[in-house]
Order: structure tokens, then sequence, then C-alpha cells
């Protein structure tokens, strides 16, 4: 499945994404629900998230980042780091976390195999990967 396929098809089985889009961790855009200039200033904007979040956590000595939620009243943004690529997704206010952390796992999973939706949901757990079900990550 190429990306813009699955792009919409995670925004059309979602209720709680609002935009959702598919960059490098340097934020160079690869495909988005969003048109445009937000498209492009949210890759930008998610990969000055995770370069800020990957200082702190290098500064604290823990492991290598591998997901992130930054809330607000309004809304979160969501990024699901794997090697050079990340998704990102935005929501509304008080999304269920884990569901959408899964549904970005899922969708770099379909991305990088070329799977469509009945394979992904086939597919065996990644390690220490959370159920939709879970809480917080």
């Amino acid at each position: 499945m190429d990306v813009g396929a699955a792009l919409a098809e995670l925004k059309e089985l979602s209720t709680q994404i609002d935009v959702v889009l598919v960059s490098s961790r340097t934020g160079d855009l690869e495909a988005s629900t969003a048109t445009g200039q937000t498209a492009v200033k949210l890759a930008r904007l998610a990969a000055d998230i995770v370069s800020q979040a990957e200082q702190v956590r290098t500064d604290m000595g823990r492991e290598a980042l591998a997901q992130l939620q930054a809330a607000t009243p309004d809304g979160s943004v969501f990024a699901v780091l794997d090697g050079d690529r990340m998704a990102v997704a935005t929501t509304g206010p008080d999304p269920t976390v884990g569901l959408v952390f899964y549904d970005l796992k899922t969708l770099l999973r379909q991305i990088d195999r070329g799977d469509g939706p009945a394979a992904a949901d086939e597919a065996a757990p990644v390690a220490g990967e959370e159920s939709p079900e879970a809480g917080d990550a």
C-alpha cells in the first residue's frame, strides 16, 4: 500500500485523528492528509519536538525515543518513530492515547511492508507494543 492510500485509510477509520502525516525525522514531508503549507509546517514542527525530546532523553541517559505525545487542553500531537521515518497525528482533546499510538505504529508497518489493512491486522505485534486499550505511553 502506498503512503497516501495508507494515510487516507487511517483517516477514514479513525474518528480521533484530525490530521496524519508521514515524514522523515528531519521534517521532510512524504505524505499528509492536510494540504499545502499546513502539512509542511506540521512535519517541521513535529521534527523540532522530536529533536528536543531526543536532547532531553540524551541528557537524562535514557533509551532511544520511540514515541511521544504533546497534549494541550485543545488537543494532542503524537509522533511514532521508526528509523528515519515518523508518523505524526493531531487529535482533539482527550484522545485514547494507546489507540492513537497503535494506529500510527500499524501505519508505519503497512508502509514498510507494503501491506494492505487485512495483512496489518494479522501482523504479529512489535516487541513492547501496547494494545489499543493501553493507557498513556
